[in-house]
């Protein structure tokens, strides 16, 4: 019989017995086509062997003639054994010390237990390996770059470790519901969560502009860089997507190019790095940020899908290419954008939902940004006195400008208060406009700054016209990078260091310039308003342009607007890239600029004849194009109200006529609705979002429906919705971050009118205290007929309390409590509350950790109930036992007509027991029990009783 050869590990792991030593020069023999496979790099090898003498410069020319890298690792290995076990064993020494060049073959040597003499492990290793080298310089590179926050602040002044503070994420499925929360940054790209579509080649990350999502990628960039992003990725590379806005019509690049060009270029071997990427692209992690900032003329279908890795093509094709995976298919990559941004569904692997803070989030990123306990605690002290405040820095781009604010009227003034309670994002834009201002302004040593905010603006009234005029003509053509010589043709080197504009590389050719960008899109919107505002040039048409930006493409719609020009205005081209936030954002610091509380303000900076005209062309439009707007909107007439479901645009309006503070407009709006149920859901609502909507719903004269479904309302929202509860008598704000501070403020609000009837807490984050309060409204609002509380977290003890509160009520229609843990001593409560109720109808307790025991006592309190129509137990722990008791209990409830016990685990004798009992009932019309343990084939003994459901 022939021998074997040793199989992995006989060879060095032998006994103390062993008459000799391993041999190196057989553990090359028998793993050598392991080792051909696996060596990428024969450079490194040769170069240390070389240094230290096991090599001549012959054997190194001889190895190098040969054409692939598969025979060079041959002839390496040839070469090694023909030299004897020291050298044999030194290329394995290599492989082991070298991880970052043979990650490979690490698995291998750990297997086969590898450990170096004491000879060999005294030789010098250097890792001369190019791939290697590149990814050390690409971790320093982004470690350096990334260390301070750039994204908000013009001078390197805040470690992102010291600031960074993480943010609400979610995975979002096709039809942007809620899949899961986002627990990590490895969760982005773990194959295990989140995944909506296995095609895809794209993680896509929106929110709305401020939301964080810059500085969420310059987290993940840091963390790569220190090794502590586990997710398998080798090189990292960095796009701004508006970078690709700059390439001229003509430009080409090849792939190579734009990796090493504008990210980071090898020292050593460029070609065989590239190489190495094109062959291993699953080692490769891009990041795009901002998809939403590209605007270009290119037209894309003039050139053809790019799938070849060398041939040079305009940048916004490899763009494409890359996001597509007809280049570098697998590579790992993370796209960010806002909120509306249209990408391809084909090209998205995962979605995800950036919120912004939580209340939780908000106090952990302000004990990171005022260090100082006595300062923090002012600044929580007037966060918590006004929801207003609070809601605008749930925001994280509005938290970092109110917090400087707060810093600078500290230094200023010796007090952390901000000076007038602002309320509209445009006071805070003003403030810090002022805030900066101040920079240039020579300070007394002795005296602290106490010039007033007018005084501020009127003495740099040149700066603010030179700023806007910037922003202003490249907000007409949606740029965001602007040439060194238009900046420096406009503004001097003094108000360049004023900090609203921040230098970044020029990426059109010019290398030895730089080009310049506003701190953020957000800023560029606040000064073309600014611009619009306080050029007397500016006509009505002018004024409104960016109001027609943002209309819809719909003709029939479009007809309506009530200004001739409006009607035959076309939104800019078919630009595959645009997103009109940017444009959102102009209308609205334009009506915040054009509300009345500005003009004693903005009348040191235009005259007050151009301010009065301009708020009339405004207010005119706001009139005649919401009534427009309103009657387009969709409707639908309810029992006892008539709806109308509006959609994201609606908010925007809302929004902008919040920032006018007119309350004639305000009235104008609610009184042109036509309807008393308002339908906001899937609209992108934030809880700042809900003083605009009060604005103009507590205008509203009769009862009103208000759904909030779906949105970030949480608890500062709920506080800003108090000027509505007066008339509201459905509210429904599931799927919000609501909290049990938020359900407190709806108890102490609702018990003092008692008008509401239906209140919707779905999937928050409620415990057993909000139930409780949710328990107190039940029993002392007698007009309060369904509470829908499922998917939060209560368990026992609120489900009691809750029961107990139902128990009472002679009212109660409806009670959705899914997805909580009542468990069975909750279930035999809620047994106890609807045994003899006079009204209830639907129950649900699915999903609750009932178990037997709990549905016997549902069961025989449902012997004697004659109200229940619907009652869903789906995903309990229902067994055979639990089924019979339901059994004998269909027996006798003749009003039954719906019971679920779905996902449970009831078998083929609890199905007989039930299917027995429908012999002596003909009220009831389902009994679903699909999803428990009965087989398709067990089904088929029933198919005579079309009222058991199995599938």
């Amino acid at each position: 019989m022939e021998a074997q050869p040793p199989s992995n590990g006989e060879i060095l792991q032998q006994g103390p017995s062993a008459a000799r030593p391993p041999s190196f020069v057989n553990l090359l023999k028998v793993h050598r086509e392991l080792l051909v496979g696996k060596v990428r790099n024969t450079q490194c090898l040769i170069d240390n062997l070389i240094k230290n003498e096991y090599f001549s410069t012959e054997d190194a020319e001889i190895a190098a003639q040969y054409p692939t890298q598969a025979d060079k690792v041959r002839k390496i290995l040839d070469l090694a054994q023909s030299k004897g076990e020291e050298v044999a064993e030194y290329c394995v020494y290599i492989l082991q010390q070298v991880a970052d060049a043979y990650y490979e073959l690490q698995p291998w040597l750990e297997e086969i237990g590898f450990r170096p003499s004491e000879v060999v492990g005294n030789k010098p290793v250097e890792n001369t390996d190019p791939v290697s080298r590149y990814r050390q310089k690409l971790k320093d590179e982004l470690g350096r770059d990334t260390k301070f926050i750039m994204s908000y602040a013009q001078k390197e002044d805040m470690l992102l470790e010291e600031i960074y503070s993480s943010n609400i994420m979610e995975f979002i499925k096709d039809n942007n519901e809620k899949l899961s929360n986002v627990n990590s940054l490895e969760d982005l790209l773990d194959v295990n969560v989140g995944l909506i579509n296995e095609a895809g080649e794209v993680i896509y990350i929106f929110g709305d502009a401020g939301i964080g999502k810059s500085i969420l990628l310059q987290k993940m960039q840091n963390l790569w860089s220190k090794g502590k992003l586990d997710v398998g990725a080798k090189f990292f590379f960095r796009f701004r997507c508006r970078m690709f806005s700059c390439f001229k019509q003509d430009e080409a690049i090849c792939l190579k190019d734009l990796l090493f060009k504008y990210n980071c270029f090898p020292d050593q071997d460029p070609e065989e790095v590239f190489d190495f990427i094109v062959k291993f692209p699953h080692t490769v992690l891009f990041t795009f940020d901002g998809f939403d900032e590209i605007h270009s003329d290119f037209d894309l279908n003039s050139v053809p899908e790019i799938c070849s890795p060398t041939e040079s093509i305009h940048p916004l094709a490899l763009l494409v290419g890359l996001l597509s995976g007809k280049l570098l298919k697998g590579s790992q990559k993370v796209l960010t954008a806002r909120t509306g941004t249209d990408v391809h569904r084909n090209i998205v692997r995962k979605k995800v939902h950036l919120r912004g803070f939580s209340s939780s989030n908000l106090k952990e990123y302000t004990k990171m940004f005022f260090k100082d306990e006595g300062c923090r605690t002012l600044v929580l002290n007037q966060l918590e006195a006004n929801p207003n405040l609070s809601s605008l820095c749930l925001v994280p781009l509005f938290c970092w400008i109110i917090f400087k604010c707060f810093d600078h009227f500290h230094s200023a003034f010796d007090s952390h208060e901000l000076p007038d309670f602002t309320v509209t994002l445009t006071d805070i834009f003003l403030l810090m406009t002022e805030v900066h201002l101040n920079r240039i302004q020579k300070t007394n040593l002795l005296k602290k700054n106490n010039r007033s905010q007018v005084e501020t603006y009127r003495s740099n009234k040149e700066t603010l016209f030179a700023l806007s005029r910037v922003a202003h003509a490249a907000m007409q053509k949606s740029l965001f990078v602007f040439d060194q010589e238009e900046v420096l043709a406009n503004l001097s080197e003094q108000e360049l260091q004023l900090g609203f504009l921040r230098a970044v590389p020029d990426y059109g050719g010019h290398r030895d310039q730089v080009s310049y960008e506003f701190l953020h899109l957000t800023l560029q919107s606040f000064f073309t308003a600014l611009h619009l505002v306080t050029d007397e040039k500016v006509n009505a048409k002018d004024l409104l342009r960016f109001f027609a930006e943002c209309s819809t493409s719909d003709a029939t719609l479009r007809s309506c607007f009530p200004i001739a020009w409006l009607k035959k205005h076309h939104p800019t081209g078919d630009d595959p890239f645009r997103n009109n936030e940017h444009f959102h954002f102009t209308n609205l610091f334009l009506c915040g600029l054009l509300s009345k509380s500005k003009q004693k303000l903005l009348q040191h900076l235009v005259s007050p004849a151009s301010l009065k005209r301009k708020r009339k062309v405004l207010l005119t439009y706001f009139f005649e194009s919401m009534k427009s707007h309103l009657k387009g909107l969709t409707r639908a007439r309810l029992k006892e109200y008539r709806q109308i479901q509006v959609m994201p645009n609606f908010v925007w309006m809302l929004r902008c006529i919040y920032e006018t503070q007119s309350e004639k407009v305000g009235m104008g709006v609610a009184k042109g609705m036509g309807a008393n149920y308002i339908k906001l859901t899937y609209c992108n609502v934030y809880s700042a979002d809900c003083s605009a909507i009060s604005f103009t719903m507590h205008h509203f004269r009769k009862r009103l429906a208000l759904d909030l479904d779906n949105n970030n309302i949480n608890d500062y929202g709920i506080k800003q919705l108090m000027p509505c509860f007066s008339r509201l008598a459905v509210l429904r704000l599931s799927v919000n971050q609501i909290t049990d501070q938020g359900v407190r403020v709806l108890y102490d609000e609702m018990s003092k009118y008692r008008i509401v009837s239906y209140l919707g807490l779905y999937n928050n984050q409620i415990t057993d205290v909000g139930a409780k309060y949710v328990a107190r409204l039940i029993e002392e609002c007698p007009s309060l007929i369904y509470v829908k509380i499922g998917a939060n977290r209560i368990t026992t003890e609120g489900g009691k309390c809750l029961a107990d509160a139902i128990r009472k009520s002679k009212t109660m229609y409806e009670i959705g409590m899914w997805g909580n843990q009542v468990g069975d001593e909750g279930a035999k409560a809620f047994a106890e509350a609807l045994q003899n109720h006079p009204s209830i109808t639907n129950v649900s307790l699915a999903f609750n950790g009932i178990t037997t025991e709990g549905g016997k006592s549902i069961a025989e309190a449902m012997k004697h109930n004659s109200t229940v129509n619907i009652f869903w137990l789906t995903k309990n722990e229902l067994d055979d036992e639990a089924a019979e008791c339901f059994a004998e209990m269909v027996k006798v409830n003749k009003r039954l007509g719906h019971l679920w016990l779905i996902q449970n685990q009831i078998t083929i004798r609890g199905a007989k027991c039930l299917a027995d009992a429908l012999k002596h009932n003909t009220a009831i019309k389902e009994i679903c029990l699909n999803g428990n343990l009965i087989s398709q084939e067990d089904a088929k003994t029933f198919e005579d009783e079309r009222r058991l459901v199995f599938f």
